[in-house]
């Protein structure tokens, strides 16, 4: 089936990452002390991460006294074998990408960040008639990446809930940032996203000409997760950190072009329990055994 075989293929990815990145030479206990190795799972590239977290590093550190160091990663399985491989310390990243992350090396969450209105939303054109989840049945529904959890997993539990299952009774077409023009261009009878980016498209758009079919609850808010076996001084000083200095943090964070989407976010306490809802969401997919998933 659909998410069944693009899960399979996520999971060689980590397991060539895993061998590629085990086979670095490990930075001396020295080099470690009073650095955190940080890693943000949807920023590509070194001179990407300086530009979009330059300015939370430079505040982290003075409110924290630990010293961050950067490592580019380019997605969340080359993050998990770092992890690890023991090369890296922290990693910010989502709620789907975590659920990856943590069952593969036993990483659990620091610190989480709610973004405001984080949901998913599913729409249609206002020619099609549509008006509910269940008259999708037999339709083809664009999405954007596989795995991601507002475009993805998100409306797939929707149509799941509604008794549509994503896997067989609607045909997905996971397109990227092109969901919004597959729906004008009527290759697809309705779009599943993120609501934020649903609000971009209507804001580019003519409203009139769309439907909203439904909003989904909140979603499970982004996080920093720490290796298995960070020291507890480092995760206490971390949470400590974000608690008595956020607004100064997240405002750091804001000055990202790309972080726009943290704005008037919350500081909340989770624990890996709270993810149980995206596993939910992996498995109306097609991914029911989440071990296998990871090439346990």
């Amino acid at each position: 089936m659909y998410g069944r075989k693009a899960v399979t293929g996520a999971a060689a990815l980590l397991s060539a990452a895993i061998v590629a990145v085990g086979c670095s030479s490990q930075p001396s206990e020295e080099e470690q002390a009073g650095t955190i190795r940080l890693a943000v799972t949807d920023v590509q590239g070194m001179e990407e991460l300086q530009r979009e977290y330059g300015a939370f590093q430079a505040v982290f550190e003075e409110k924290s006294g630990l010293d961050v160091e950067f490592f580019a990663v380019t997605d969340r399985t080359a993050a998990a074998a770092a992890l690890q491989a023991d090369r890296l310390d922290v990693v910010f990243t989502g709620p789907a990408e975590y659920v990856v992350i943590h069952e593969r090396t036993g990483a659990e969450p620091i610190v989480a960040i709610e973004r405001d209105g984080y949901r998913s939303c599913v729409y249609t054109r206002a020619d099609t008639g549509l008006t509910s989840l269940d008259q999708l049945r037999g339709k083809k529904v664009a999405m954007s990446d596989i795995g991601s959890t507002s475009g993805h997993l998100g409306p797939s539990q929707m149509l799941k809930d509604a008794g549509v299952d994503p896997t067989t009774d609607v045909e997905v077409l996971t397109v990227g940032d092109a969901v919004h023009a597959a729906l004008e261009r009527g290759d697809v009878d309705a779009v599943g996203i993120g609501c934020h980016d649903y609000e971009e498209f209507m804001a580019a758009d003519d409203p009139a000409a769309y439907r909203l079919i439904e909003e989904g609850p909140i979603l499970p808010p982004d996080l920093l997760v720490g290796r298995k076996g960070l020291d507890a001084e480092t995760v206490t000083t971390i949470r400590t950190t974000f608690s008595e200095n956020f607004d100064e943090l997240l405002s750091a964070m804001l000055e990202g072009k790309d972080n726009a989407k943290f704005a008037n976010a919350k500081l909340v306490e989770v624990t890996d329990g709270d993810y149980d809802r995206v596993r939910s969401m992996y498995q109306a997919v097609g991914v029911n055994d989440f071990s296998n998933f990871l090439g346990d």
